[in-house]
Formats: structure tokens, sequence, C-alpha cells
């Protein structure tokens, strides 16, 4: 039995942080029914890249959830969601800051009804404060949270991280919020409200920016690949492409030296990483100089003889070909529907003994195309 076998999360949310988060809990074991809006549902099914028709990003992130459309505003619809909510552990919604008030269905109200029923919001700037009423993307609060003030390289134009992290980061913390009310909840038989911004998410994960500009009071710039507080910690170039080298303390440094075949342990310049930090532009030049003779793979080969951290900067043909990444389960087939396509998707990354991997995934669902099968499960409360 998976941790939250028997756990049924009510789904309100559409595009990322949510999915992300209600995708997670389902790959532990609960029952994920999307509500979506009648017509159109989800705004990511109509995200390319498309095969016949199906959107990638959709079945990738919702593969297994149930589907029903839902009107919250007709009094029928009202009615199955009332229903519905009876019938759940969590609600996840994503609205704008007093919408499902306005519906009637704001916190006060639900858990004056379903005192065990759990609230979790993700939004983009959380339910309080002066712009809580404020839209959000992913963009918008890498860019106000800090994130893209130290992306990109040293000099150049903010860049957007290239993964979601506003919202995948938010996500993350929404699952950790609901998992510990769940927690709460068997010891009190009482639910909780979650109010995750996905603005304070992007602070939250910004360990060295907090702690730079909070010691020196100068906030930290753009460093490309290199971490701003341990050198050597970068991408170096080799004959044919880069390799990422991570020496993170002294003996590291020394190893590295060794391989290398420079001299350079004791200079005063390199011993410390504090002093690496200061000449991080020298030593790049000193390394490169070595790392520039030879190909990728020898260096590879030549670092993790002696125990150093090391990778080649993988596409994700490749990411999805490596055989550490497939040893641990981590490509799973999603499924197709009757005479529809399949597709590839992450697996889980949480292992546990109690947890059975995932190697292939159910279908994402059609629009609306659970709601027989619902309105049969709550025929039989």
């Amino acid at each position: 039995m998976a941790p939250l076998t028997g756990i049924t999360i009510l789904d309100l949310t559409h595009v990322l942080a949510g999915p992300f988060a209600s995708h997670t809990l389902q790959d532990l074991g609960a029952r994920v029914i999307k509500v979506e809006r009648p017509g159109t549902g989800d705004d990511t099914r109509a995200f390319p890249p498309f095969v016949d028709g199906q959107s990638a990003y959709f079945a990738t992130l919702n593969a297994g959830k149930q589907s029903i459309a839902l009107d919250l505003k007709a009094e029928a619809d009202r009615e199955i969601f009332d229903r519905l909510l009876t019938r759940a552990d969590v609600l996840i919604e994503n609205y704008r800051p007093g919408v499902m008030a306005r519906l009637g269905y704001g916190w006060d109200d639900l858990s004056a009804r379903l005192p065990r029923l759990i609230c979790a919001a993700v939004s983009g700037f959380g339910q309080t404060g002066p712009d809580a009423g404020k839209p959000a993307y992913d963009m918008v609060v890498q860019a106000r949270g800090g994130v893209m003030s130290i992306t990109g390289e040293t000099g150049g134009l903010p860049v957007r991280v290239g993964a979601s992290i506003g919202d995948i980061v938010a996500g993350m913390y929404l699952t950790q919020g609901i998992l510990a009310a769940l927690y709460q909840r068997e010891r009190t038989g009482f639910g909780a409200y979650i109010d995750v911004a996905m603005l304070d998410a992007q602070l939250a994960i910004q360990e060295h920016s907090v702690a730079i500009t909070s010691a020196t009071g100068k906030p930290p710039a753009a460093t490309g690949a290199r971490h701003p507080t341990i050198t050597p910690f970068a991408t170096f170039r080799a004959g044919d492409g880069f390799v990422v080298i991570a020496a993170g303390n002294d003996p590291m440094f020394a190893r590295l030296c060794q391989v290398l075949g420079l001299g350079i342990a004791s200079d005063p310049r390199f011993a410390t990483n504090a002093a690496r930090c200061d000449n991080h532009a020298l030593l790049k030049r000193l390394i490169e100089a070595v790392t520039l003779g030879q190909t990728v793979a020898h260096w590879i080969d030549a670092l993790e003889a002696a125990g150093l951290p090391t990778a080649r900067v993988q596409d994700m043909a490749q990411v999805l070909r490596d055989p550490q990444i497939l040893a641990r389960n981590m490509v799973s087939n999603v499924a197709a529907e009757a005479g529809g396509p399949s597709f590839t998707a992450p697996g889980n990354p949480i292992k546990m003994s109690t947890l059975p991997e995932i190697t292939a995934r159910a279908p994402a669902p059609s629009l609306d195309g659970d709601r027989a099968a619902i309105l049969d499960w709550l025929a039989r409360a």
C-alpha cells in the first residue's frame, strides 16, 4: 500500500504549480480528481508540442488523474462539487485571492462545514500583503524574487532559469504543507489552510544570495555557471566541450591539482577556498590551459578516478539515455488511451521501501472523461 492510499485530492488548479503538487501526491498513492473548466479545461491542454492533437506537456503532468468538468457558478455543478467535497481529504486551488470566498468556498465556510478538509492555495503573491491580488507567472516571480539577478553570465542580460522553478518550487512547498497538514489531522482531527506564494518560494531557495546580501550589504550578481562562494565549482572548457569540476573543499582541490599536474595547491592565492574565490578568474585560466588539451571523456575518467565530483553537460536526449537515470526508473511511459499517442514522462524521484516504483503511468484524462465514474463513486457513498 502506498503512503497516501485512500487520500482523495480535489485539484482545481491549472498549468503548473498546483498540478505539480497533485502529481507528486498522486505518485505517493493519492487519488487526484481534476475539476476543470467546461469546454477548455486546464490551459496546458493547449500547450505544444502536440502528438496526434494531444499536448505532451499536459499528458506528462496529469497522467493517471481523473477529470470532471464543472462550472462552479452553475447550480447543478455546484451540487456535484459539494458532494465531492464531502468525500475529499484535500482541496487544492490557484485562483486569485478572494475568488473561492466569492464562490462560497472560502476557508471559513469550508472549515465550518467540513472540519477535516485540508485546503491548499497556491498563488503568485499569497493571500495577504499589498500585492496579493496581482497576477503572476513563473517569469514574474523569478524576476521579482531575485533569481534572475543571479542567473546568466557576468555582465550579461538577466536570464530566466530554464526550468519553471517559480511554479515548481511553489508546488514542492505546497506538497510539503499538505503532507504536514495530513499528519497533523491524524493527531487533531482537524484540517488546515495552507497558503503558498510563488514569490515567497523564490526567496526561500536562495541560500547564498540572502547570506551574502545580509552579511555584506552588497547583493550578488550573475556569475554564470560559477558558484559564488565555492571555487573551483564551475564548467571548464575541454578539447571537445565542457566539463563540470566541483572541488568543494581544500583536500579536493589538492587532488584536482594532482590530476591536472598543477603545482598550485599550496600557493597562497589558491590554498584556501576564500583565496580561490578572490582569484577565481586566474584559477579558471590556469585550469583551462590544461583541460583544453584533452576531451571531456578523458577528464571525466581522470576526475572520477580521483574521487572528484564531475559531469559532462548533457542535453535532455542524453539525459533520457543516461544509465544512472534509467537504473533509477526515472524515465516512465505514459500509456496511450485507446487509439491515442503514448508519451515519456519523468519517474518518481521519491524512493521509499513502501512505495512501488513507477515505470509506467496511466493515460492523462480527456476533459470530463471521468464524469460517469466519479458520479457513480459519489452515488455509492
